[in-house]
């Protein structure tokens, strides 16, 4: 099964992002986003980019591009920025909902960021950001260190390869977790499912099933190797699948289209 991700390197051109004595945010997340990519590609992973070089576009036209490629993830890439300079300090992760693959996406990340070192300031939920809310397949955005505070700055700096690969082994780890339940769960080969969440406890997955059939939609959950898996459909055509995939975003769910 390919593996492809499209990574956002943060902010470009007129935007710089944020600013601090000089340094900007647009530069350190494109070399950050080149260094995962290459990370991604030792590993086996086809990356996409949104941007490769100093060019400005919208979070729309970023979104759009993530959903006109063939991507299973979209990673963008960020710095984070503070009123009063230095005041914090560490990474953090951007959803649009915990409750679903970005956010097992989002977990697996963190996870492995903090093994090398980084204050884990968590996964946290912004609904609003377009980058998050646009894009039909999971979606993250990576908060990696302050760019106002001098110690991340030198953390960053002084470990941009391990942060890069940290990265990339949270989302392989994932890309794994998803492929190991396709292949285990018992379900009849050769059908499309579209998947609204991967949980790590049992009343968050009955949770999410319980809201997908209260909008109406057929649900089932598979339980695998510690992991609790909710599902919606099962087709033989992948147009029927994508219908499917539209008509639960539209109604708010995360959602990501597997072959069993």
């Amino acid at each position: 099964m390919a593996r492809t991700v499209i990574i956002d390197a943060g902010h470009g051109g007129v935007e710089p992002g944020a600013v601090f004595e000089g340094r900007r945010e647009k530069d350190d997340t494109l070399q950050l986003a080149f260094d995962v990519g290459n990370a991604l590609e030792r590993r086996g992973v086809q990356v996409e980019y949104t941007r490769v070089n100093d060019v400005y576009d919208s979070p729309y036209e970023k979104a759009a591009m993530g959903n006109q490629s063939n991507a299973d993830f979209f990673v963008s890439i960020h710095r984070n920025a503070m009123p009063v300079p230095g005041t914090a300090s560490g990474i953090e992760t951007l959803v649009y909902s915990r409750n679903g693959t970005s956010g097992l996406l989002a977990e697996n990340i963190n996870t492995e960021l903090r093994n090398i070192g980084w204050p884990d300031l968590g996964v946290n939920e912004r609904p609003g950001l377009v980058v998050l809310r646009r894009t039909r397949m999971p979606a993250v955005l990576i908060e990696a260190g302050f760019i106002d505070n001098p110690v991340d700055n030198a953390f960053f700096d002084a470990n941009m390869a391990a942060t890069a690969d940290a990265i990339a082994d949270g989302i392989v780890k994932t890309f794994d977790e998803v492929e190991q339940q396709q292949q285990a769960s018992g379900e009849v080969p050769g059908y499309y499912v579209v998947q609204v969440g991967i949980f790590r406890r049992r009343e968050y997955a009955e949770e999410e099933l319980r809201e997908l059939r209260e909008h109406g939609f057929e649900g089932h959950m598979i339980a695998k190797n510690g992991l609790f898996y909710v599902r919606s459909g099962a087709f033989r055509d992948l147009n029927n699948a994508i219908e499917r995939e539209r008509q639960l975003r539209r109604q708010g769910f995360d959602t990501l289209i597997v072959r069993t």
